[in-house]
């Protein structure tokens, strides 16, 4: 890989040499800077993976990005409605299929699955199954650029939440896989969907895992401490941060305190 490329006009153009970001215009404290859609490819044919939510704007405006090349396929991380909401949308403006591991968010024959390799314009896309922030999340490893695409399962800004739908014995579990095989492949950066790109992939895996096992001992301290609800909880583990972002983070509470009394 010749290296990671800045920005070419705004949030726009951040990536690799075959991976391409374009940022939807739907920030939020969930989604950070807004959702990342990456286009994957040089060539006359491409990839294009979460086309973020249903902004009729944003889908046009990723069309004519794409300058006369032709989408074989739209690829989802996960079903989420900030990576998914605009796939049918986009789908019927390239005249692409859908696919993705929920079979509710297909639009095609064909699924996702872990093990699956994609190849547009010679280059190989592999499927990386990594459950946890939501029970269909996937990770895509473009071995050309060493970069593993991640979703929600790392973002390029802080720390994900275990959604209603994820959990977070599966999580951390995906965490550990994809330490690994970064440090397999040679991994040379994250490509987040949300958030900056992570030059970084051992130390920002490793981070994330940190943190994964110490706010669990937080939470079993605030535990000793009487604390008994979530909500509880929320206000002693995460009395540093944000209060916009408790509802966020008592949903990763309950996650954690299932996987403690499990």
């Amino acid at each position: 890989m010749s290296g990671l490329r800045i920005p070419l006009d705004g949030p726009d153009g951040s990536g690799t040499d075959h991976a391409l970001s374009l940022l939807a215009p739907n920030p939020s404290p969930m989604t950070l800077d807004g959702t990342n859609t990456w286009v994957i490819g040089r060539g006359e044919e491409v990839l294009v993976v979460d086309p973020g939510p249903d902004d009729g704007p944003h889908l046009r405006r990723v069309a004519d990005r794409l300058r006369g090349r032709r989408v074989t396929t739209i690829l989802l991380t996960h079903g989420h409605h900030d990576h998914s909401g605009g796939a049918k949308g986009f789908a019927e403006l390239v005249r692409a299929p859908v696919r993705a591991l929920d079979p509710g968010h297909r639009l095609g024959d064909e699924g996702l699955a872990d093990g699956d390799v994609l190849t547009v314009g010679g280059l190989e896309l592999h499927v990386v199954g990594t459950p946890g922030h939501s029970f269909d999340s996937l990770c895509f490893w473009l071995p050309e650029d060493r970069a593993m695409l991640t979703g929600d399962t790392v973002l390029g800004r802080g720390t994900t939440v275990i959604a209603p739908d994820g959990d977070l014995a599966d999580y951390l579990r995906s965490l550990d896989r994809l330490r690994a095989t970064a440090e397999r492949v040679g991994a040379e950066a994250l490509l987040p969907g949300h958030g900056p790109v992570l030059p970084d992939p051992i130390g920002a895996l490793d981070g994330y895992i940190a943190h994964r096992r110490q706010r669990l001992d937080q939470i079993r301290s605030a535990r000793e401490q009487g604390a008994r609800t979530p909500a509880e909880i929320v206000e002693i583990v995460y009395a540093d941060v944000d209060r916009s972002l408790w509802p966020a983070a008592e949903m990763s509470v309950r996650a954690q305190l299932a996987y403690l009394d499990g």
